[in-house]
C-alpha cells in the first residue's frame, strides 16, 4: 500500500454556488448513503411518458439527453445532473437491448466528448452543459454499456464526475471547472473485452472515494474534495479481479469504513489509512451491485458464477467473514441468504424487507433481518431490470429495458400496482425528489409528478 498521510482537508468557501445541500437532495448513485428511500412526500403510482401508447399523464416535463449514457440522475439545489457521452460521428451510437449478452465490445470507439450536463428541476430547462473532455475512449465499453456509465456525486457545493479512464474532474453547482486528475487507463476487462467502468465516485465530507478494479492494476483510492490530491491508494491485487460496484463509506460510532464489492473478496478498509477492517468470500464472479446500509446494518450482494449470496453484516465486525462449511460463522456476519442476491441492480430495503431485481425481470422479496424468502416473482417475459430499484411511499420502482416502470406495493405478498410506459429503455436508476421521479431513459430525462 501507497498512501500519503490521511489529513483532515475542509472544503470550504471553494464554490461560487455556495449553499448547504437540501434535506430532499437526492446528491449520489441511489441518494443519500445509497439507500435508494426517499420517504416523506406522496409519490406517483401510475403514469404514461410513451406517446404511442395513448395520451401522455403524470409527466411534469421530459427534456432531451444528447448522446448515450447509463449515469443516473441526481438533484442538488434545485437542479438535475447527468453525465453523457456524445460520439463525434454521425448517428445514434449503438446500444444492444436485447436480451442477453456476450462478452462483446460495442462498436463504438471513435472520438467522443465526455459531458456534464445541468438541468432546472422544476422545468426541465438546460441550464448548462460541460465538456469534460474529447478524444478517442481509452477503453473499449460492452455493448450493452456506454462510455458514460457512472453517476456524479455532490455535497450541495461540489460536483465529482469520473469517468474511468478519461479522469476524475470537479466542478461547482454552476459549471466552474474546479480541478481535474487523469487517473491514466483503467480498463475494467474479462475475455480480453473492455466491459466499461462503471463505478461511480462516493463524497464523504472533505474525501473522494474512487474504486478502479482494473484486473491489471486493481485499486481504492481516497482524494482531497478541495483540491484532488491523492490522500491515500491500496491496491487490490489478489483480493479483487474485476468490480463494477460503488464504494460505499459507513460512518459508524467509532470509525468510518469503505466497504468494496468485489471477487472473489469484498472488503471493508479504514477510511483514514486504508487498513482492511474485515473480508468476505464466496460471492459472485461478477460484482455490481453497491453495498448500502440499514437495520444497523451493511448488506452486501452480488451473482454470477453459480453464486449469488446476500450478506447482512456488522459494522463492527472483523477478520474474516466467509461462511465456513460447517462450524460457527464470525459473529460479525448477521445472515447469509444463499442464492437470493441480483446480478446488476442494488437492492433496497425498506421497512422490514429486501427488493432485488433481477436481469431476467424477476423481483425478488425478503425478510431484511433474517433472509427468508417472501416471493419471487417474474414482472414481464419481457423484463429486464439493470437500474437499480428504488422505494418511496410505501411502493417499490423498478425501471426495466422494456420501457415500462413496474410499480409494486411494498410488503411480504407481491401485488403489482401499474406498468408505466416510458417508451423507451430504462438503464439509469431513478432520484426521488420532493415526490417527483425523475427518470432516465435512452434519450430523455423525465421527470413524474
Amino acid at each position: 500500500m501507497t498512501r500519503s498521510m490521511p489529513r483532515r482537508v475542509f472544503a470550504t468557501g471553494l464554490c461560487a454556488t455556495a449553499v448547504r445541500a437540501a434535506e430532499g437532495d437526492w446528491l449520489e448513485f441511489r441518494g443519500r448513503g445509497a439507500v435508494g428511500v426517499a420517504d416523506g412526500r406522496r409519490t406517483a403510482h401510475s403514469w404514461n411518458a410513451d406517446t404511442s401508447a395513448g395520451p401522455v399523464t403524470g409527466v411534469r416535463w421530459t427534456a432531451a439527453v444528447p448522446g448515450l449514457g447509463h449515469s443516473s440522475p441526481i438533484v442538488a439545489n434545485n437542479r438535475v445532473y447527468i453525465c453523457s457521452a456524445v460520439r463525434k460521428a454521425a448517428g445514434k451510437a449503438p446500444l444492444k437491448i436485447e436480451v442477453g449478452g456476450q462478452p462483446t465490445a460495442a462498436d463504438d470507439n471513435d472520438e467522443q466528448s465526455w459531458v456534464v450536463l445541468c438541468y432546472d428541476a422544476a422545468t426541465g430547462k438546460e441550464l448548462w452543459s460541460r465538456t469534460s473532455k474529447s478524444g478517442i475512449p481509452r477503453a473499449t465499453r460492452h455493448e450493452k454499456a456506454t462510455h458514460a456509465n457512472t453517476t456524479l456525486a455532490s455535497d450541495g457545493k461540489h460536483l465529482v464526475a469520473f469517468f474511468g479512464s478519461e479522469g476524475l474532474h470537479c466542478y461547482d453547482l454552476d459549471g466552474k471547472l474546479l480541478w481535474s486528475r487523469d487517473l491514466g487507463v483503467v480498463n475494467i476487462s474479462k475475455y480480453g473485452i473492455g466491459w466499461g467502468y462503471g463505478s461511480s465516485p462516493a463524497i464523504y465530507q472533505d474525501r473522494i472515494v474512487l474504486l478502479c478494479d482494473d484486473p491489471s492494476n486493481p485499486f481504492l483510492a481516497v482524494f482531497s474534495l478541495r483540491d484532488g490530491k491523492e490522500l491515500w491508494r491500496v491496491s487490490r491485487k489478489g483480493i479483487c479481479e474485476r468490480s463494477w460496484a460503488t464504494p460505499y463509506v459507513h460512518a459508524g460510532a467509532n470509525a468510518v469504513q469503505i466497504v468494496a464489492n468485489g471477487w472473489p473478496w469484498t472488503v471493508s478498509y479504514d477510511l483514514e489509512t486504508g487498513k482492511e477492517r474485515w473480508r468476505i468470500g464466496g460471492g459472485g464472479d461478477n460484482p455490481i451491485p453497491t453495498p448500502f446500509s440499514a437495520n444497523g446494518w451493511i448488506y452486501v450482494t452480488n451473482a454470477h458464477g453459480g453464486k449469488a449470496p446476500v450478506w447482512a453484516i456488522r459494522p463492527d465486525a472483523k477478520g474474516d467473514l466467509t461462511p465456513p462449511a460447517s462450524g460457527q460463522p464470525n459473529p460479525g456476519l448477521v445472515f447469509h441468504a444463499a442464492g437470493m442476491g441480483s446480478y446488476i441492480s442494488t437492492p433496497v430495503v425498506y421497512g422490514n424487507h429486501i427488493y432485488l431485481g433481477n436481469s431476467n425481470g424477476v423481483l425478488r422479496c425478503l425478510d431484511a433481518k433474517t433472509g427468508e424468502k417472501k416471493y419471487e416473482q417474474r414482472l414481464s417475459p419481457d423484463a429486464q431490470i439493470y437500474a437499480s430499484v428504488v422505494a418511496a411511499d410505501g411502493k417499490i420502482y423498478v425501471p426495466s429495458l422494456d420501457g415500462v416502470v413496474y410499480v409494486v406495493k411494498a410488503g411480504p405478498e407481491f401485488q403489482l400496482l401499474s406498468r408505466n410506459q416510458m417508451g423507451e429503455p430504462c438503464f439509469a436508476t431513478p432520484a426521488i425528489w420532493n415526490g417527483n421521479i425523475l427518470i432516465r431513459t435512452t434519450s430523455s430525462l423525465v421527470a413524474i409528478g
